[in-house]
């Protein structure tokens, strides 16, 4: 896998040039293209791989929020964390996050999981692993996705300023420790899973935490509701 083989948002494919060139990307590649030899199912798509990336470029990056594996669900994952297709069931943490949305910011839960409108704001919303065969969750974990997303996080922490990055649940409180928290906001709390949300989650105000510091650093905030009929595009 080079970085002339991906099609990538300009900046993020100069970034991560050399991630491209590393060996550690063309086993990566060998991998996936053997799973799809074999018949497997990859989501998301190919195409949709980097979407998270696409759609938000490293120098208008303002908020990261963290996530681990894609949805494993026929139709779900679309390359963007929480974030389902039109159409799609909202899944229970993103339900959570509504709810907590509503709390912080009075806004009431949308109808759709379509997150792609946070997304070109500037929200980057990042898995530490790309893809995943159907119906096997967590089953990419471990083959170099993670040594990719660590450098993405590492791109954005030292070229980007005041950028939050929120950060639920250990594991990507652990993914993100290195960040420079002297230039940036790092706001953590328990994962939104309907398995520990009650622990910490609920209540916890990151919205307009996120909000109240990016103005606070002359950026725009973010408008954190959906708009009502989400487009697939």
């Amino acid at each position: 896998m080079n970085e002339h083989s991906v099609a990538l948002e300009e900046s993020w494919r100069e970034a991560l040039a050399h991630e491209f060139s590393s060996p550690y990307m063309h086993q990566l590649k060998a991998f996936l293209v053997a799973q799809k030899q074999a018949g497997k199912h990859i989501f998301p798509k190919g195409s949709e791989y980097f979407r998270a990336l696409d759609l938000t470029p490293l120098a208008e990056v303002k908020v990261v929020i963290l996530g681990q594996d894609p949805y494993h669900g026929l139709g779900q994952a679309h390359g963007l964390c929480f974030s389902v297709r039109p159409g799609v069931r909202i899944p229970p943490s993103l339900v959570n996050i509504y709810k907590e949305m509503q709390t912080d910011l009075g806004i009431p839960p949308a109808r759709h999981g379509f997150l792609e409108h946070w997304a070109r704001q500037g929200v980057l919303l990042l898995n530490s692993v790309l893809t995943v065969e159907e119906a096997q969750a967590a089953s990419h974990q471990g083959k170099g996705w993670e040594r990719f997303t660590d450098a993405v996080i590492r791109k954005v922490n030292d070229e980007c300023d005041a950028v939050v990055f929120i950060l639920w649940g250990s594991y990507a409180q652990r993914k993100a420790a290195f960040v420079d928290t002297s230039r940036h906001l790092v706001l953590k709390a328990p994962h939104p899973s309907p398995l520990s949300a009650h622990n910490g989650f609920f209540g916890c105000g990151h919205f307009s935490k996120a909000n109240t510091f990016l103005q606070a650093h002359g950026r725009a905030p973010i408008d954190w509701q959906l708009p009502a009929g989400p487009h697939n595009n």
